[in-house]
């Protein structure tokens, strides 16, 4: 066995790449409590305050408020006047960190790391035995999906998304039947079944808990042509069921894509139509190399191997990039 000499100059560049990583996913977490007490929010709409200030704005407590600022200033998150010991978040920072924001709020996603984090003794105890972590096991991974799909759904999808698909409006304000394909929480169903009243609308997901989400809001919203079902989508029967069937970012999710396009194939009537938005990625890593999320889609697809996926033969692994 030969000894490899080491380039000191690469070597000292990659400790400080692995320290860059070890500093940006602190900041991930610190900013994932940021989006979730609010803190973002309420500083978005501030002039330069105190910790004390902040805390009491946002009815937090001083102390821990006082630590977060500090790290989201260090983090190049928040600003600073350490002569007058005020923090402010910088317009340009609240349009990718602050619910007003909508789609464009990068912190929303940054929930994600510290959710992923809670499974990981059982990741690491799928590498050993295979298998994989169950569904359930994922905590608030359902919710957090309907979050992040929720503003982009309220932002485009009735007046932007479905219009991309020819004459169906007209159709739609006539009355079809049109089904959406891993529909997680039921909220573009539910979005589309108030705008279209004519029309019958069902949602389709393995998740329970998603489908109960689904029907409470569909109940709230006296929404009496939004329909669920709870299904594994490439066991679903029947045909000629559809006239218009949806996928918003699900077919790369599936165990079985090639099982779920062939019960849309299958459910869609001779004159129907699919409407499909998914992540623009390679099959192979080496067309990923400069992909802005090409990181957090492998570390999304490697934990969310459940349920034995990893060696069921069911379907490879896939990369989750978007």
């Amino acid at each position: 066995m030969t000894t490899q000499e080491i380039d000191q100059a690469k070597a000292e560049a990659f400790a400080g790449k692995m320290l860059g990583v070890l500093n940006n996913a602190s900041t991930a977490l610190a900013v994932s409590v940021g989006h979730r007490t609010g803190l973002f929010d309420q500083m978005a709409g501030m002039q330069p305050a105190t910790s004390e200030q902040v805390a009491q704005a946002a009815g937090l407590t001083e102390r821990y408020v006082r630590e977060w600022l500090n790290g989201m200033v260090v983090g190049g998150i928040v600003a600073y006047d350490p002569g007058a010991g005020t923090y402010v978040l910088p317009p340009e920072h609240a349009a990718a960190t602050t619910r007003a924001a909508g789609p464009g709020n990068l912190a929303e996603f940054m929930q994600f790391i510290a959710m992923l984090g809670t499974v990981e003794d059982g990741i690491v105890q799928a590498f050993k035995e295979g298998g994989g972590v169950p569904y359930s096991g994922f905590g608030q991974f359902t919710t957090l999906m309907a979050e992040n799909s929720a503003s982009r759904f309220d932002l485009n999808l009735v007046e932007t998304q479905i219009p991309l698909v020819p004459g169906i409006v007209p159709r739609l304000d006539e009355g079809i039947d049109v089904a959406d394909m891993g529909c997680g929480s039921g909220h573009a169903i539910n979005l589309m079944a108030g705008q279209w009243p004519n029309s019958r609308f069902t949602g389709f997901d393995f998740s329970e808990e998603g489908i109960a989400a689904a029907r409470k809001e569909a109940n709230t919203g006296g929404l009496a042509n939004a329909f669920f079902e709870v299904a594994d989508i490439p066991a679903i029967e029947g045909g000629d069921r559809f006239d218009l069937v949806t996928t918003f970012d699900a077919v790369h999710d599936q165990a079985d894509p090639a099982g779920m396009l062939a019960t849309v194939s299958r459910v869609l009537r001779a004159d129907g139509h699919y409407l499909c938005a998914d992540i623009a990625a390679a099959t192979d890593v080496g067309g990923n190399l400069d992909h802005p999320l090409g990181p957090f889609g492998y570390s999304v697809s490697m934990f969310h191997m459940h349920d034995g996926l990893a060696c069921s033969g069911r379907g490879r692994p896939r990369v989750n990039v978007g």
